[in-house]
C-alpha cells in the first residue's frame, strides 16, 4: 500500500501510451478499433466511467464492421453496466443478443457476463434468487468451456466451493495457485477464494495469508475492482486489530469510489460502520487513557517541578553554608596562624628567659667563685700581715676591667645565640657605606650593643 501511487502511475502511463498509439492509427479503423478496446481493457477495473467512455466507442466502430467484435464489445458494455448499477441497460444489452445465433467463441463470454450480471445484482439487494441464476448461468459457462483452460479450472473450483465442497474446491485452488506464479490478475482471484474457504473453516491466520496475498496482487496490477481488501479488513476487524481494518476497509471504499463499482461500493460501505465504531471506540479509549495519563504526566510533573525547587533551595542554603563554612575555616586558619605565632613568641620568650635564668644562674655562681677565692686570697694575706699587699690589691681596678670585659663577651655570647641573625638584620636596615660591623675578635661593639 505504501507503494500504491507507484503501481497507479504505471498503469496511468500505459494508458497514456496507448492512446497515444491510437491516435496515430485513427484513420485505420481496425486497427483505431483494437487500440481503443486495450484502452478499455486497462480501464475496465482501473476506471469504470473511462472504461465506459471507451467501450461505447469501440461499440460505435465495431458496428460498423460486419464481424462478431461488435457482440463481444456488447457483452463487454453489458459487463460495465452492471459493475457500475446501471442494470437496466445491462440487461438491455443482453436482451438483445441471442445465445443460439453465437459463435462458439463467443458462447463463453455470453454465459460469463450473464453470471456477472446477476452475481452484481445480488450483491446489490442482496436476494438469494439472483445468485441462484448466477450460478445457473456458470453451469452453461462450464458446458462451453474447455476442460483444458484455466477459466474452466477456476469456475469449476469457485462452483464447487458455493455448493459447499470446500477440500475439493480447495485442492483445485491449491494447484492453481501453484500454476499461476506470474499471472497476478489470476493469483488475486485465486488467493481470494482460498481465503474464503479458510475463512469458512475458521483458520482466521491463514484466512488473513490470502486476503493480503490477493490484496497485494492487486494492489500491484492497479486492480481497483477488488473484494480481497474488504474481506481483509473484516479479518483484522476479526483479530481486533481496528487500525488496520479501519486502513484497509478506507483503501477498499477509496478503490470501488476510484472504480464507481457500485456493487463494491455498497459492500464497503455496509461493513465501513462497523469498523469505523469499534475504531473510534478504541480512539476514544485511548484519548481516555491518554488524558489520564495526561493528568498522570502533568501531577507527576508538578512533583518534578516542586522537587527541583525544593532541590534548587536547598543546594542554594549548601552553597551558602559551604561559603560561610570555608570562610569561618579561613577565620580558623588566621586564628590558627596567630596562635602559632604567638605560641612561637611564647616559645622564643620562654626560650630567652630560659637563656637569661641558666646565664645568670652561671654568671652568680662565677661571681661566688671568684669572691670566694678573692676573699681566700685576702685572708691568707691578711694572716701573714701582708698589708700591703692587700692595699695594693684593693687599690688596682685590672680585676673590675677585666670583669666588665667578660660580661661583654658573655653577653655578647648569651645574645647572638638568642639572636644568631641580629647583626646581618640590622645592618640590612642601614646604607651599605653606614653599616656597623663588630671588630675582629669581637662578638658586638658598644653601639651593637645598646640597640637591643
Amino acid at each position: 500500500m505504501e507503494n500504491q501511487e507507484l503501481y497507479v502511475k504505471k498503469r496511468e502511463d500505459h494508458i497514456a501510451k496507448l492512446k497515444q498509439e491510437a491516435s496515430l492509427v485513427k484513420k485505420d479503423e481496425h486497427d483505431y478499433l483494437k487500440k481503443n478496446y486495450e484502452i478499455f481493457k486497462n480501464y475496465k477495473k482501473f476506471q469504470s466511467d473511462s472504461a465506459l467512455h471507451y467501450i461505447m466507442l469501440c461499440r460505435q466502430l465495431a458496428l460498423k464492421n460486419s464481424d462478431s467484435s461488435s457482440i463481444a464489445v456488447s457483452l463487454d458494455l453489458a459487463w460495465i453496466y452492471s459493475s457500475i448499477g446501471r442494470y437496466i441497460e445491462a440487461e438491455h444489452v443482453l436482451q438483445q443478443l441471442n445465445p443460439t445465433t453465437l459463435s462458439s467463441t463467443l458462447l463463453p463470454q455470453y454465459y460469463e457476463t450473464y453470471s456477472a450480471f446477476y452475481s452484481h445484482y445480488g450483491q446489490s439487494n442482496n436476494h438469494e434468487k439472483y445468485y441462484q441464476a448466477s450460478e445457473r448461468y456458470r453451469d452453461s459457462l462450464l458446458m462451453v468451456l474447455d476442460p483444458q483452460s484455466s477459466q474452466f479450472k477456476s469456475a469449476t473450483a469457485i462452483k464447487i466451493l458455493f455448493q459447499g465442497q470446500r477440500e475439493e474446491a480447495k485442492t483445485l485452488f491449491k494447484a492453481m495457485w501453484k500454476e499461476n506464479k506470474e499471472d497476478l490478475e489470476q493469483r488475486a482471484l485465486i488467493a481470494y477464494f482460498i481465503g474464503l474457504i479458510y475463512k469458512q473453516e475458521k483458520n482466521i491466520i491463514a484466512q488473513r495469508y490470502y486476503f493480503a496475498q490477493s490484496a497485494i496482487a492487486d494492489i500491484e496490477i492497479a486492480n481497483r475492482d477488488n473484494a480481497s481488501l474488504q474481506d481483509l479488513a473484516l479479518t483484522y476487524y476479526e483479530l481486533r486489530d481496528f487500525d488496520h481494518a479501519f486502513k484497509f476497509i478506507e483503501k477498499a471504499i477509496d478503490d470501488a469510489m476510484g472504480c464507481n463499482v457500485r456493487y463494491r461500493i455498497v459492500e464497503g460501505t455496509s461493513f465501513y460502520p462497523i469498523i469505523n465504531a469499534a475504531y473510534q471506540k478504541k480512539i476514544n479509549t485511548q484519548n481516555r487513557q491518554l488524558q489520564v495519563m495526561l493528568i498522570v504526566i502533568s501531577f507527576l510533573s508538578l512533583i518534578l517541578i516542586i522537587g527541583l525547587v525544593f532541590i534548587f533551595r536547598q543546594v542554594q542554603r549548601l552553597r551558602l553554608t559551604r561559603e560561610e563554612l570555608s570562610m569561618t575555616n579561613s577565620n580558623l586558619r588566621k586564628l590558627n596562624e596567630e596562635v602559632n605565632d604567638k605560641n612561637m613568641q611564647l616559645f622564643e620568650s620562654n626560650h630567652i628567659k630560659e637563656e637569661y635564668i641558666a646565664q645568670f644562674f652561671d654568671l652568680c655562681s662565677n661571681y661566688i667563685d671568684k669572691m670566694e677565692d678573692i676573699r681566700k686570697a685576702l685572708l691568707k694575706k691578711a694572716s701573714a700581715q701582708q698589708w700591703d699587699a692587700i692595699k695594693d690589691q684593693l687599690k688596682s681596678t685590672q680585676m673590675v676591667e677585666r670583669e666588665v670585659q667578660q660580661l661583654y663577651i658573655n653577653f655578647d655570647r648569651i645574645f647572638l645565640n638568642l639572636y644568631p641573625s641580629f647583626v646581618a638584620d640590622f645592618n640590612k636596615l642601614l646604607a651599605p657605606d653606614e653599616q656597623i660591623l663588630p671588630k675582629k675578635g669581637e662578638f658586638l661593639n658598644t653601639e651593637l650593643r645598646i640597640l637591643p
